[in-house]
């Protein structure tokens, strides 16, 4: 019989903490106080002292996490702003929003996140066209955060400000550090799948700038003054709603461990399959959340090999099969090079694999015996 195996599972993790998840919602229904009430503020606490940035804001989701940034950084007509094609559409949709350009950069072919090189070129490329180099949106891309060094030290050299788009890498570590303290500014995502999800939609903003943050708190709430009936700026209505803080606090404490969990994951499925699929690489000094674990086949059999996997009842995701400079919504938009040939590359390459910290140790044996299988297969009819 063949097995049914949830791409991402998120019913686990619930019945751990059902009980304290129960209670913490119970007491938000018991306070009375749904927009904005104490447990918005705990959460934003607790996630200052988790990822060691100075201010954290939450919002709405992580799309208006973004939106946030560019909209305290005064974005508009004429601004260009620097941000990878391999992504989910968020990344470069806020851009859009402010009216500003968004410039396609290549990534690398290893950490599949923003290659240095391009973004150096796409910045030059800008400074010949009316347009206004303004900032970069870098993306942790499947839960392990960009070069941020390399990169920040590029946006620096051309007075432009750094953002960590860590929708997919919250909790990451980069040189010591946790992703949400890396950048400029960072943005994450509580979107229920992602290695910190709550039950609904949810984001925070992280920075260690005061004056920065102030405007943020102003925008999330109307552009309030002292108060929300005092506009001193055009805002959004951004706020995270009290019930999904209360969930998110009780899953933040067992974020760590669940961090570990997953990392054990990763090791056990590269320790499979390596000698057949081209596995994930993470940077020295660094370590993933392992919000997705993404290998790389030949181009020419990978939809055969995707139905194979799904004929067994092994879920995979093509992220991203379709770069958003190809899209119909960004297909106007510059490059930073004539071609974006890392990126198309991977688009047609990219298999991820079942991820969750709480996947068995039997579930994920046979997702690595028929993997081998179907790749060992493929691999002979070529040869």
């Amino acid at each position: 019989m063949t097995p049914h195996i949830p791409f991402i599972d998120l019913s686990l993790q619930q019945t751990r903490i059902r009980p304290l998840i129960d209670a913490a919602i119970a007491r938000v229904l018991d306070n009375g106080s749904y927009i904005l009430g104490k447990e918005v503020t705990e959460l934003e606490s607790d996630l200052t002292r988790h990822s060691g940035a100075k201010h954290v804001l939450s919002c709405s989701n992580g799309t208006d996490a973004l939106a946030l940034i560019l909209r305290a950084k005064n974005v508009s007509t004429g601004d260009a702003i620097f941000v990878p094609s391999f992504t989910f559409a968020a990344s470069a949709e806020v851009i859009a929003w402010m009216g500003a350009e968004a410039i396609f950069v290549d990534v690398d072919p290893h950490t599949f996140n923003m290659d240095p090189e391009s973004l150096k070129a796409g910045i030059q490329k800008v400074k010949t066209m009316a347009l206004k180099p303004k900032g970069i949106i870098a993306v942790g891309i499947f839960g392990q955060p960009a070069d941020m060094d390399t990169l920040s030290s590029i946006a620096h050299e051309n007075n432009l400000w750094i953002m960590d788009d860590a929708a997919q890498s919250y909790g990451a570590f980069y040189k010591g550090k946790r992703a949400g303290n890396l950048a400029d500014y960072t943005t994450t995502s509580f979107y229920p799948a992602k290695p910190l999800g709550c039950y609904g939609d949810g984001g925070a903003v992280f920075c260690n700038d005061d004056e920065t943050f102030e405007i943020l708190k102003s925008l999330r709430v109307h552009g309030q003054g002292t108060d929300k009936y005092e506009n001193v700026r055009i805002g959004m209505n951004a706020r995270l709603d009290t019930i999904q803080a209360a969930v998110l606090i009780e899953k933040l404490k067992i974020f760590d461990e669940e961090f570990e969990m997953r990392q054990k994951v990763a090791d056990r499925y590269t320790q499979g399959l390596s000698d057949v699929v081209k596995t994930p690489f993470v940077m020295p000094e660094t370590q993933s959340s392992w919000a997705q674990y993404t290998t790389l086949v030949d181009a020419n059999v990978r939809s055969q090999i995707v139905s194979d996997l799904n004929a067994k009842g092994i879920p995979t995701c093509l992220f991203y099969a379709n770069p958003l400079h190809t899209q119909k919504a960004y297909c106007h938009y510059p490059l930073a090079t004539n071609q974006l040939k890392i990126t198309e590359d991977l688009a047609g390459r990219v298999i991820c694999l079942p991820m969750s910290p709480y996947i068995s140790k039997e579930t994920q044996d046979y997702i690595i015996e028929n993997f081998r299988e179907t790749m060992t297969r493929y691999t002979q009819r070529a040869a």
